[in-house]
């Protein structure tokens, strides 16, 4: 009679023909001479020493999570001990990358023909491993994976077409998740049924779709195909009577754009054409976005000076330094105020411009806590400088975001208060001025600030939101004329008068005029002959650090 039971040996080889067939990794244990082999595939997902390893209790216990061994040990002893044939466990093995793996172990014992007791099983990952998804009836990300594994490096003519359902949160709190799921399902139908043969559609995460075309499709084709997914779903909110109206946005990724740069791996193809989708939502939605290198170069760059910012701010403001530009009688050159303006270095000393750091400031809500620090570090020069200028103000910038989303009147009072100064000393300049216009909050604000004397400077005037309505909205006790503004009454006649005409009538209301700008002997001669109350520019100092100016200021 011919001996139908395995050694451990001839189990390892079955394991070794039938690993590349299954997404589950078999293993045997042989408890007997303290020996286990696994699927060599899991070597590329789990932490483990080998496929073959013996002293099996301890190795175990090297890429077993470290609050699931007593567990396992448990477990392993009762079957050591006879106590069970069968191993049903559900616990975590660590991955490469050392985040835990949800896993379900099953075996059962058997006796081999030489004696010994072997467990022969399967683990299986009981994680989200987005193989297929059942409410969209499309493959999910994992298939994509792999479906792209398969051609890197070798296609060049790829295209991915992200597409994501704008503002699919508001519709599963409207009607539900029910409702929510009909929509994914509706919304890859759509996709489906615009296909070509040589593309396929996969549901990727939540609301997001991703069409995979390997034939070399172009442009218009893709562009062809997103107006068409579009139409179709346009289509299905009529059906529905607009229950609940939505669109798509789609970006896509071509490998023809990327050129030397070219992604070698799917991770990097996941991450760009992200990017894509949210280029797409940020510019106004149901629209699609062709990725361009510079773009995400632009992406790269402020995802860095931001992780900068927020380093300084975490490491005491280390990088921030202000700089102080003179504003000065026009007559004599005496010095009346000092503007305050913001400088950053990276930790690396790299120099960062203020007009690519202050809005990422301000649209991260990171000029909250540095517009603090401005404030008080200004108003301690003020208060040194005041010591030997009586009258001396300092000019602060705030934005429209500062005086939104901070207490910036407590801030400011109290700064004041701790500084022990005046109101008087202190003037603030309003960038983009119009939003006063839209918000009651921050017009109340400005208001409690000028009724306990702190001057209102209108800065820029000329440009921008800067104009002749905000003087009646604002009521500044500055008004100041922007650089370019100075330039073409210097060269032109037309603009010439009209700046004369600014300065009679802002004098005729009792605000006073500053002019900035001025950098030569005959803009300053010509300027001067105009009347202005004062004047700021390089041809007194270009803006520098509170050193040098007090070196320059303070003898």
């Amino acid at each position: 009679m011919v001996n139908n039971k395995p050694t451990f040996e001839t189990c390892c080889a079955f394991i070794r023909a039938f690993s590349s067939c299954m997404h589950d990794y078999l293993y045997v244990y042989d408890l007997t001479g303290d020996a286990y082999f696994i699927a060599e595939p899991a070597l590329s997902r789990f932490r483990l020493p080998d496929c073959l390893f013996h002293n099996v209790v301890s190795t175990l216990a090297t890429f077993v999570y470290p609050e699931d061994n007593d567990m396992l040990a448990a477990d392993l002893q009762r079957l050591l001990s006879g106590e069970q044939s069968e191993h049903n466990l559900e616990y975590r093995w660590i991955g490469l990358d050392g985040s835990p793996i949800w896993i379900n172990c099953k075996g059962r014992l058997l006796m081999s023909s030489d004696g010994h007791q072997l467990m022969i099983g399967c683990i299986n990952e009981i994680g989200n491993l987005g193989k297929a998804d059942n409410i969209s009836g499309l493959l999910g990300e994992s298939s994509l994976r792999e479906h792209i594994n398969q051609l890197l490096p070798a296609t060049h003519d790829a295209m991915f077409l992200r597409i994501g359902i704008d503002d699919f949160k508001i519709i599963n709190e409207r009607h539900g998740t029910e409702y929510g799921n009909f929509v994914l399902r509706e919304v890859a139908g759509c996709i489906v049924s615009c296909l070509s043969p040589s593309q396929s559609a996969y549901r990727i995460v939540s609301d997001e779709f991703m069409v995979a075309d390997m034939s070399g499709a172009d442009y218009d084709r893709m562009n062809r195909l997103y107006h068409d997914i579009r139409s179709a779903v346009d289509g299905v909110v009529a059906k529905e009577k607009y229950k609940a109206i939505y669109t798509i946005s789609g970006g896509l990724l071509s490998f023809r754009d990327l050129d030397e740069s070219l992604p070698d791996t799917v991770d990097e193809i996941m991450k760009l054409s992200e990017f894509a989708l949210t280029e797409a939502k940020n510019r106004g939605r149901n629209q699609m976005y062709f990725f361009r290198p510079d773009d995400y170069d632009l992406f790269l760059r402020t995802r860095y000076v931001r992780s900068c910012l927020r380093q300084a701010l975490a490491d005491n403001f280390k990088g921030f330094e202000l700089y102080y530009q003179p504003i000065v009688l026009p007559n004599d050159g005496q010095l009346f105020a000092a503007e305050t303006l913001l400088r950053f270095q990276s930790p690396s000393g790299e120099p960062i411009f203020p007009m690519e750091f202050i809005p990422i400031l301000e649209e991260s809500g990171l000029i909250i806590p540095v517009g603090k620090w401005i404030i008080r570090n200004a108003l301690a020069m003020c208060r040194k400088f005041r010591e030997q200028y009586p009258g001396f103000m300092v000019s602060i910038n705030l934005s429209y975001i500062q005086l939104l989303k901070s207490p910036m009147y407590e801030d400011i009072t109290e700064a004041l208060k701790d500084a022990g100064l005046p109101p008087s000393c202190l003037i603030v300049e309003l960038t983009e001025s119009g939003h006063l216009e839209d918000s009651i909050a921050v017009q109340n604000v400005w208001r409690k600030l000028r009724e306990i004397g702190v001057s209102i400077a209108l800065d820029d005037f000329g440009t921008g939101y800067s104009n002749l309505i905000n003087i009646g909205n604002l009521k500044p006790n500055f008004v100041k004329i922007d650089r370019s503004f100075t330039l073409k009454a210097l060269s032109n006649d037309y603009e010439h008068e009209l700046l004369i005409h600014i300065i009679r009538m802002v004098h005729s209301i009792g605000l006073n005029l500053v002019v900035e700008g001025i950098e030569t002997d005959d803009e300053l001669r010509r300027i001067t002959a105009l009347n202005p109350d004062y004047i700021q520019g390089y041809y007194y100092s270009k803006p520098c650090p509170e050193k040098e100016f007090t070196e320059k200021y303070l003898r």
